[in-house]
């Protein structure tokens, strides 16, 4: 059991672990290049929503955040996560943990889908599969998924894997279309959820 009081950087835990039909695993150097490929694919439907998508990245730049990406979940600053199939060994999306809070053990779910994997359940299999993993490996209190109002696929995705809808935040972030968006807030919390 891992305790509050020490310093995250000493904390162990499994860099993958598998669902169903789903292998997920920290970024690794080198993932650069399955990361752009998918962000080209699905460069359209991630624009709306990610900061990322605004413009298509380079491969070079695909390939540093993924190296910043390591890093930071080797220094346990956020735990970026690749999602693959297992059966196919193709790459399917991005997930994570991160807005954390080490000492109240409260973690914050992001996620994105390439447009070829949506639709098969994989996104939501993926959530469960990384709050189950937050739940039981690293002692989570609270998790969190926030998505603007207006992304209905991202709030059903929270909806699907039972996440409460603890309240809106109305006009509290600019979406990158320049207006204010109203934020959905879902959470799970043990003793009530888990």
């Amino acid at each position: 059991m891992v305790t509050n009081s020490i310093d995250p950087i000493l904390i162990s835990f499994p860099e993958s672990f598998e669902t169903e039909r789903l292998l997920i695993r920290a970024a690794l150097w080198g993932d650069g290049a399955i990361l752009n490929e998918a962000i080209g694919e699905s460069l359209n439907e991630l624009r709306p929503w990610m900061l990322f998508a605004k413009t298509m990245p380079t491969l070079e730049e695909s390939e540093i955040f993924t190296r910043e990406a390591r890093l930071a979940f080797l220094k346990r600053d956020k735990l970026h996560m690749r999602i693959f199939n297992k059966s196919t060994g193709s790459f399917i999306g991005n997930s994570g943990l991160h807005q954390i809070n080490w000492d109240t053990r409260n973690f914050e779910i992001g996620y994105w889908i390439r447009s070829s994997c949506s639709g098969y359940g994989y996104m939501t299999e993926a959530v469960n599969g990384i709050t189950d993993f937050a739940i039981h490996t690293l002692e989570a209190n609270q998790i969190e998924i926030r998505c603007s109002a207006r992304n209905i696929k991202s709030a059903a995705v929270a909806e699907r894997a039972g996440f409460t809808l603890d309240g809106i935040l109305r006009s509290n972030c600019r979406g990158f279309d320049g207006e204010l968006h109203d934020s959905k807030v879902y959470a799970k919390v043990r003793g009530a959820e888990f």
